[in-house]
C-alpha cells in the first residue's frame, strides 16, 4: 500500500488502484453455512453505496458518532470503511443513547431503539438479504443501499487526525488507526498476497485489526469466520488449505 495513506479510505483507494479483482474479504458463517467472497472492487462498491447512504439519506458528517452494533461480518467491515469515508466516528458496541445514529443487527434492535437519531437495521441474512418484515423505527439496510450511487465523494474532506474509531474503551484517530494497523501487519509478517484467517470478534482492536485493517494496510486479504467454534478441526484444516491461508489469528 501507499506509504502516504493515512485513513482507511485511503487504503481502500490504493487497494482498488493496485488490483481491483483480487479477493479482499472472504466471509464464513459456520452456523448457517454461508460463504461470501468480495473482491476489492466489489467491497469498494458496497462501501461507496453505504457511504452515500450515510452522508446523503442519513445526513451524517465528520465527527458524528455511529453506534455499530454488529458482529464480525462482511457487512460490518463495509460499514467501518463507509464511516471512514465520510468522517463518522464508528463506535463499535457503543451506547446508542449517546450516539447520533445507530446501525444494528437483528439481535440488538431493542437496545438500538435508545438512539435518538437515525436507525439502520441489518438482517445479516445470506447475500445481504432484507428482513421479511422491516423492524419498526428502522431503515432496512438491504432495502436502502442498492439504489445508492456507485461512486462516493465526501462533502467535507476527512481529517486524518480527527476521531475515527472507538473500540474497547479506546478512541483512535484515522491516522492512529492506520499506523497501528501497519505495526500489526509488520508483527504478523503480512505482505501483498497474505491471507489471514481469523475467528476473532470485532469488539476488540485485535479482532478488527486481524479481521480487516492489517490485511488492508498490507495488501493482503482476510478470511473472516463467524461461529468458527462450530467447525471441526479437520474441516478447519481443509478451509485453510482451500482458501490458501498464510496466517491464522
Amino acid at each position: 500500500m501507499n506509504a502516504t495513506d493515512r485513513t482507511p479510505a485511503d487504503l481502500l483507494r490504493s487497494a482498488l488502484a493496485a488490483d481491483p479483482g483480487r479477493p479482499l474479504v472472504t466471509f464464513y458463517d459456520d452456523a448457517t453455512g454461508e460463504r461470501v467472497e468480495l473482491s476489492v472492487a466489489t467491497f469498494a462498491n458496497w462501501v461507496a453505496k453505504t457511504a452515500n447512504l450515510l452522508q446523503g439519506d442519513l445526513g451524517a458528517g465528520p465527527g458524528d458518532r455511529l453506534a455499530l452494533l454488529l458482529p464480525a461480518h462482511w457487512q460490518s467491515a463495509v460499514w467501518l470503511l463507509a464511516c471512514a469515508s465520510v468522517g463518522v466516528v464508528a463506535e463499535v458496541g457503543g451506547d446508542p443513547a449517546d450516539a447520533d445514529l445507530v446501525v444494528s443487527g437483528p439481535d440488538s434492535l431493542d437496545e438500538a431503539r435508545a438512539c435518538p437519531g437515525e436507525r439502520v437495521a441489518l438482517a445479516l441474512r445470506p447475500l445481504g438479504g432484507r428482513f421479511p418484515q422491516p423492524p419498526a423505527g428502522f431503515a432496512d439496510y438491504a432495502v436502502e443501499v442498492p439504489g445508492q450511487g456507485d461512486r462516493f465523494a465526501p462533502f467535507v474532506p476527512v481529517d486524518p487526525q480527527g476521531p475515527g474509531l472507538a473500540v474497547g474503551g479506546e478512541e483512535l484517530s484515522y491516522a492512529e488507526l492506520t499506523a497501528r494497523a501497519r505495526e500489526d501487519a509488520a508483527k504478523l509478517g503480512l505482505g501483498a498476497g497474505s491471507r489471514v484467517l481469523t475467528g476473532l470478534g470485532y469488539d476488540t482492536w485485535e479482532g478488527l485489526s486481524a479481521g480487516l485493517y492489517a490485511a488492508l494496510v498490507s495488501g493482503g486479504s482476510v478470511v473472516l469466520c463467524r461461529n468458527l467454534d462450530r467447525l471441526a478441526q479437520e474441516a478447519l484444516a481443509q478451509r485453510i488449505e482451500s482458501e490458501r491461508v498464510t496466517h491464522t489469528v
